[in-house]
């Protein structure tokens, strides 16, 4: 393996790194014993998401611009890796990362609503996962 190739591989080893780490603190919250914010939840259930489609680009040699995005992002894909389609619905997770943290777009989320994006984060990153396999 090249030096670039193997330069390539450690930062797409490092983005996958700090993309487990939003998905396992978006889990351990839901352990905690009161005042859960599901918010935040999504919040890194969005960025671990986003962190694995950019492990997938630089893995591709793909530039991607400043963007949380999750649309954007699966845009970039290689076609014929089909993410655009097969993890549409995760585009739902692009709302979290900004917009829904701030006052002037607040707005509360449950339990359920947090669950399903950290369920959207595990699908991208099954898919990601067996693409980089």
């Amino acid at each position: 393996m090249s030096d670039a190739k193997k330069e390539i591989v450690e930062k797409v080893k490092q983005w996958i790194e700090i993309a487990e780490e939003d998905l396992r603190l978006a889990k351990f919250a839901f352990e905690m014993s009161s005042n859960i914010p599901y918010r935040l939840i999504a919040y890194h259930a969005q960025q671990a998401a986003e962190k694995y489609i950019k492990a997938l680009l630089v893995f591709c040699e793909i530039d991607f611009p400043y963007t949380h995005s999750i649309e954007k992002l699966l845009s970039l894909a290689p076609k014929e890796h089909g993410l655009a389609n097969s993890l549409s619905d995760a585009g739902d997770l692009t709302d979290y990362a900004v917009g829904k943290r701030y006052p002037d777009f607040y707005e509360k989320l449950d339990k359920s609503e947090a669950e399903k994006a950290v369920e959207l984060a595990e699908n991208v990153k099954k898919k990601i996962r067996d693409l980089l396999n």
